[in-house]
């Protein structure tokens, strides 16, 4: 018996509650798309008056979300895909991606509260009174630079910090984000039950009970031991008191954690046994969507970060950069990732100025220019950058004698966008030993062709994608199949062995060896422009 036998008519769903949007990808036990969803906060939600789905304080450099606009955002997005015809009646399991790092504070009456729901009435109705505080802060937020010290001088530095938590000190680490809550506004603290990841937190609305913190998503908060899979005291105690106590146990990625609650059932239709798989963070779920696991496969991941992930068995953390997190698909397994942070907004605000707007009038720029882009590099941070750790934002321009430039051209400020964005990641690769053999692509940039053409001449290895962008929300579908393969075989069952089924990625570039010899000729100039702006930030 095949392990997915029986189930051709089984369906699966995977949410993606990302920065920007809440997604819905629902496939068969076939790996056929069944339907899809998407709504965006900022347009389908205007009165939480967000900008990118998020909210910038004046300081610049703090970023936070409102944890209720997730909440009513679920709702909503399950009335379109009623309305549509979504077979819920259909679905035996769900799983989820959140945007990392990103927490929800929840308070006494929180459990209570979910697991009460009623379907007379919404879930923002029923859910708006149960934040200690109702601005989560996300992974865009950078003001704990000084709680990211501490940590690190309390644990022994920053390659100790990496040896038990998987990552240096991250000013977007959840943990550093509760140390400040704690130092700066205690009330809070103490009013709060229970610590969620936005992962977590929207499996247990899902679920109406307080669902664990999935594995490799609790890698990424500087707390967890990323070897042993569980928090790691000595970073409990650094962060704040009674900490483990309001975050509950980690769970493993592929069990049943719950099941959908009633709520759900009687508004959309879902049946009463549907298994809750442990939702996961974004990057990890993608990396379930590309299904990585051949050595030497990357994926990079092109939407409001810039990611370059992998799935390896011996990783090697660095104090310097770049993070390992449990795996989200391989209780044996580690996923390694690099992270640049101004990656589509970026894109899209000099789309704006310099190409009208229009991603055709874009790719026509692009293409105007020729590779190295006659010397000029370009280094653009709208906002404090994690790789390279820049805190200052600002747009610097360098002319071909290595002098600062006061503009370009809209053609040679595309191409210095592009490349700048995918030199700066190679060259980070190189000093974390990443080798890619070939670039699984993803993210909404991944449709764009000069861009996609540019990324391999600057690996130098072909470029692969599957055919939908949103492999968080495919990859969460996924592992939804797999935790119900799991769970019917009363055994853990390989990941790879599961999705062996799922369609084949197509190619999408192959690389110049010219034009990746200039890029490789650019790594040394943007290693020093960048060393100069962090000298300066």
């Amino acid at each position: 018996m095949g392990v997915l036998d029986g189930l051709e008519d089984a369906l699966f769903v995977g949410f993606d509650s990302s920065t920007q949007g809440l997604k819905a990808t629902v496939i068969d036990g076939r790996f056929r798309m069944v339907h899809s969803e998407s709504l965006n906060y900022d347009t389908d939600l205007p009165h939480y008056k967000t900008r990118g789905g998020v909210h910038r304080h004046a300081d610049g450099v703090t970023v936070t979300s409102p944890a209720l606009m997730w909440v009513e955002a679920l709702d909503l997005l399950l009335q379109r895909m009623a309305a549509d015809g979504c077979p819920f009646n259909r679905v035996v399991a769900v799983s989820g991606s959140g945007q990392q790092h990103g927490s929800v504070w929840l308070n006494n009456g929180a459990l209570s509260a979910l697991r009460g729901l009623d379907p007379s009435r919404s879930l923002k109705e029923q859910l708006g009174g149960v934040f200690a505080t109702p601005d989560s802060p996300i992974w865009m937020d950078a003001s704990t630079r000084g709680q990211c010290r501490e940590l690190e001088r309390r644990l022994g530095g920053a390659q100790a910090v990496a040896d038990l938590t998987g990552s240096r000190a991250y000013e977007r680490f959840t943990g550093n984000q509760i140390a400040k809550m704690w130092q700066t506004e205690p009330a809070v603290y103490e009013a709060t039950e229970r610590i969620a990841l936005v992962s977590s937190f929207m499996a247990s609305v899902l679920a109406g009970e307080g669902i664990p913190i999935e594995v490799s998503d609790g890698s990424g908060m500087n707390l967890m031991d990323f070897r042993a899979r569980r928090w790691a005291p000595a970073a409990l105690d650094a962060t704040a008191p009674g900490l483990g106590a309001k975050l509950g146990e980690v769970v493993a990625s592929h069990v049943v954690a719950g099941k959908v609650h009633a709520y759900f059932c009687a508004r959309y239709g879902f049946g009463g046994d549907v298994a809750v798989i442990p939702f996961a963070g974004d990057n990890p779920c993608s990396l379930a969507g590309l299904r990585l696991g051949k050595e030497g496969d990357f994926a990079i991941s092109l939407g409001t970060s810039d990611t370059l992930f992998a799935s390896v068995l011996d990783p090697s953390p660095s104090g310097v950069e770049g993070h390992v997190f449990a795996s989200p698909v391989d209780p044996k397994a580690y996923m390694v990732m690099l992270v640049r942070q101004n990656g589509s907004l970026v894109r899209e605000k000099v789309r704006d100025a310099a190409a009208g707007g229009s991603w055709d009038v874009f790719a026509r720029l692009l293409g105007q220019t020729a590779p190295g882009n006659g010397g000029r590099i370009g280094i653009y941070f709208d906002e404090p950058e994690i790789t390279p750790p820049v805190m200052k934002a600002g747009h610097y321009r360098f002319g071909a004698d290595g002098r600062p430039a006061v503009s370009f051209s809209d053609a040679e400020e595309v191409r210095a966008l592009v490349e700048g964005q995918f030199v700066s990641m190679r060259l980070h690769a190189v000093r974390a030993g990443l080798k890619p053999r070939r670039l699984l692509a993803t993210g909404g940039a991944s449709a764009n062709s000069g861009i996609i053409r540019t990324a391999s001449d600057v690996f130098g290895v072909p470029v692969y994608a599957a055919d939908v962008t949103d492999t968080a929300s495919l990859g969460a579908a996924y592992r939804a199949l797999h935790g119900w393969v799991c769970k019917r075989a009363g055994r853990f069952v390989g990941y790879a062995e599961t999705v062996s089924g799922a369609p084949e990625f197509r190619k999408l570039a192959d690389p110049d060896p010219a034009a990746n010899d200039v890029y490789t000729g650019m790594l040394k100039r943007v290693g020093q422009f960048e060393d100069d702006i962090i000298a300066r930030s």
